[in-house]
């Protein structure tokens, strides 16, 4: 993807004020960062929404995917630029643009993180009990993976923790890919796919810009500058690298996406099958692939569909708590948060870190037992519908402005790409406001 900021720093320009060495050469040998983006933004979510689109109209809206891939390499860019050319985190960028952030962030990241460690726990749980029927409940595997996934963070860190993102990556990789070659994909119609068009159905306006903004993440876009930090990258010297290290993230993204849209598209479009919404229509798949091609494609699908929630179980528990960990250094502190300090590994030590990482695991362990309550799922969805065009719009605040060095500001092509991300997520946001019973929340 080309420069995105309207600078000249990939031709050689001096590094800004924050930089205390020359560029470095992007090189595949530092990838590392993108690759934990992916795989946390990534999750059984999004697979089936992408399942669910190619059942629905084949190859119809393959474009649609390609664009969120772009849109999404564009947030987390920005993201990253921000970290690397300030040398201040993301949260103490929001906190410059008022309390209205901090309070927002406060309440997201309680509620979210609730409601999300249940959902985060029970995708992977699903794919260990269809493989592991006789072994024990479906929550109780919930609560091992939870565990795991403490125990994981709370001893290791990010170089470690990259690492095991890799392998279960890789893992991802190879079984979508498998995946998508096994039904056959007809090439000629999904290149056809690739032309912007809509699909003749009732709200595919709306079902499109769905599946553009479903892909690849939400909060786990902020955390991308955090893990470039905790990488080691806390200066401009680091940009090129970045920037490659970004796109090979959503690269990859697109072909996870891609290949599964390929498998709704052969496997259940052509032959009627509707999924069902949510987790559950992995299980789902893992039965038609069974009759349809046997059980050890069935099984190997449920490893990849393990390592796809996983992935985002840790992931989570690790970035969103490095973002937490920021809030309160600096609500204690009064004082900016430097990427410094998350490059030395003394956010991953300390204790706001490992109290959030507790709350995402203990608590939402009751909602496995008992349900997610009505009232605090509504208000979850809001939360997360409202996140992403809080990104976009505070992205584009900080890094058009003074706070940003100049030479390391937005272009053209940047503030375009984040203006069509906030308006195509106010738009998801409004719609899913709108959809929310609220006559039964009162």
């Amino acid at each position: 993807m080309a420069d995105t900021t309207g600078n000249t720093s990939d031709t050689g320009a001096t590094p800004g004020p924050h930089s205390d060495s020359t560029p470095r050469k992007a090189s595949w040998k530092y990838i590392g960062p993108g690759i934990v983006v992916a795989a946390t933004g990534v999750g059984a979510g999004d697979l089936v929404a992408t399942l669910i689109a190619g059942s629905n109209f084949g190859y119809t809206l393959l474009w649609a995917a390609v664009i969120g891939c772009l849109v999404k390499i564009s947030l987390a860019e920005a993201a990253g630029r921000w970290h690397l050319s300030t040398g201040r985190t993301l949260f103490d960028g929001w906190a410059s643009l008022g309390r209205w952030t901090t309070y927002f962030f406060v309440i997201y990241a309680v509620i979210w993180g609730f409601v999300y460690g249940a959902a985060a726990m029970s995708s992977s749980a699903l794919p260990l009990q269809a493989l592991f029927p006789d072994v024990m409940d479906l929550k109780w595997w919930g609560i091992a993976c939870g565990l795991v996934g403490l125990v994981f963070v709370w001893f290791n860190k990010y170089a470690v923790f990259e690492k095991v993102m890799t392998v279960l990556v890789g893992v991802m990789f190879v079984v979508t890919v498998y995946l998508a070659i096994r039904v056959t994909p007809n090439i000629p119609d999904a290149i056809a796919g690739l032309l912007p068009v809509l699909p003749d159905e009732k709200d595919s306006i709306l079902n499109t810009l769905g599946l553009i903004g479903g892909v690849g993440g939400t909060i786990t876009l902020a955390a991308y500058g955090y893990w470039v930090n905790a990488k080691g990258w806390t200066n401009t010297g680091w940009m090129k690298v970045m920037r490659l290290d970004n796109r090979v993230a959503y690269a990859t993204t697109g072909v996870f996406v891609v290949a599964m849209l390929f498998v709704g598209a052969e496997l259940l479009h052509a032959r009627n099958i509707a999924l069902e919404s949510g987790d559950k229509g992995l299980i789902q798949l893992g039965g038609i692939l069974e009759d349809e091609y046997g059980t050890a494609t069935a099984k190997f699908f449920l490893i990849g569909f393990f390592a796809t929630s996983f992935t985002s179980l840790i992931g989570v528990w690790h970035g969103v708590s490095l973002m937490f960990a920021d809030f309160v250094a600096r609500y204690r502190r009064r004082e900016a948060a430097k990427g410094e300090e998350i490059a030395s590994g003394e956010r991953e030590r300390s204790w706001p870190f490992r109290a959030y990482l507790l709350w995402l695991t203990f608590p939402p362990m009751v909602l496995l037992f008992e349900g997610q309550p009505f009232r605090l799922v509504i208000i979850y969805g809001v939360l997360g519908a409202a996140f992403l065009p809080f990104l976009a719009g505070t992205l584009l605040w900080l890094l058009n402005t003074d706070r940003t060095p100049r030479e390391w500001r937005n272009g053209w092509v940047s503030n375009g790409m984040l203006v069509i991300a906030g308006l195509l997520f106010l738009v998801l946001c409004v719609k899913q406001v709108w959809d929310q019973p609220w006559s039964e929340f009162f």
